[in-house]
């Protein structure tokens, strides 16, 4: 009996010894099994946070939304046109063209603008004015290098005339195969994105003050309140010279008048008459223009408060 118990003691000592080990092993692999199986995880999820914020980008608001850009080149493709295609249009349509052209470059387009935008709209109206097709092609593929140093406002104004002048295209109706259309449809759709983009970031600029601009041809001039009240005092000084002279010439007696014949007489009394009614008018302006534009100094000053 002893020798049975000593026979079967190692027996199962090894036996549990080995079940053990056997234990262990298993455990030992559903460990790495399971560490393996969290950083696979771990590894899948990290790729996907790229793309899953890929996707949301694309179906964001803003990235369905077109550039700028985009669109103002696509208006520069628009102008791509045979050299002598403005030049065939008929009468109302090139009047039709000069309107677009005025809306294009109306009031201060250099103040509003900027300076190369501004000279830009100018020859692009000028080109339109004079029907000439190859000029507006090359000014028009300016615009998109120009659009981006532009500020907030500079946007928006250039927004506004792209609309005005797009409307003026878009009256035109269908003419050959559809090519002011494509312009109209072009300048408008850059010009409302021009001027929704450029509020949506005006809180970030401080706006500029509004300048009042006198156009004559060519000529711009600003106007402010030292500038008005310096014409007032010229208007002053001119009306009172014109007042001086009426009245020297008033004060000459016919009677003094002696010429050779009655028709010199004639003559020289109705110059006489003239002079008095233009140098008497040129009082009354000179007064009215200096009134106007004290006012208008009042007025530009109350404004900029």
């Amino acid at each position: 009996m002893a020798s049975l118990v000593h026979h079967l003691l190692p027996l199962s000592i090894s036996s549990s010894v080995k079940i053990q080990f056997s234990r262990g092993i298993k455990v030992t692999r559903y460990g790495h099994l399971r560490q393996y199986i969290r950083k696979a995880n771990t590894q899948l999820i990290k790729k996907s946070l790229p793309i899953t914020s890929a996707l949301a980008e694309s179906d964001s608001p803003k990235s369905l939304e077109p550039n700028p850009q985009s669109l103002l080149q696509e208006l520069a493709d628009s102008f791509d046109l045979p050299p002598d295609y403005f030049t065939q249009l008929p009468r109302d349509l090139r009047l039709d063209l000069n309107d677009a052209a005025f809306d294009l470059s109306n009031g201060a387009v250099i103040v509003e603008c900027g300076q190369d935008l501004g000279e830009t709209l100018l020859n692009l109206s000028r080109a339109w004015e004079l029907a000439d097709t190859s000029t507006s092609s090359t000014l028009a593929k300016k615009l998109p290098l120009i659009e981006r140093a532009l500020s907030s406002n500079e946007r928006s104004a250039l927004g506004k005339r792209l609309v005005a002048a797009g409307r003026r295209f878009q009256s035109m109706g269908q003419y050959g195969q559809g090519e002011l259309q494509r312009i109209a449809k072009s300048m408008i759709s850059a010009g409302r994105l021009l001027s929704a983009s450029s509020l949506s970031t005006a809180h970030e600029e401080r706006p500029k003050t509004e300048t009042r601009m006198f156009k004559f041809g060519e000529l711009q001039v600003a106007v402010t309140p030292e500038k008005a009240n310096i014409g007032a005092a010229i208007a002053v000084v001119f009306g009172v010279l014109s007042w001086a002279v009426s009245q020297g010439i008033q004060g000459i007696p016919e009677s003094s008048m002696q010429y050779a014949n009655d028709n010199a007489l004639l003559l020289a009394k109705s110059l006489r008459g003239a002079l008095l009614v233009l140098f008497y008018s040129s009082t009354f302006l000179s007064a009215f223009a200096s009134v106007g534009l004290l006012l208008l100094a009042r007025q530009i000053k109350s404004e900029e408060k």
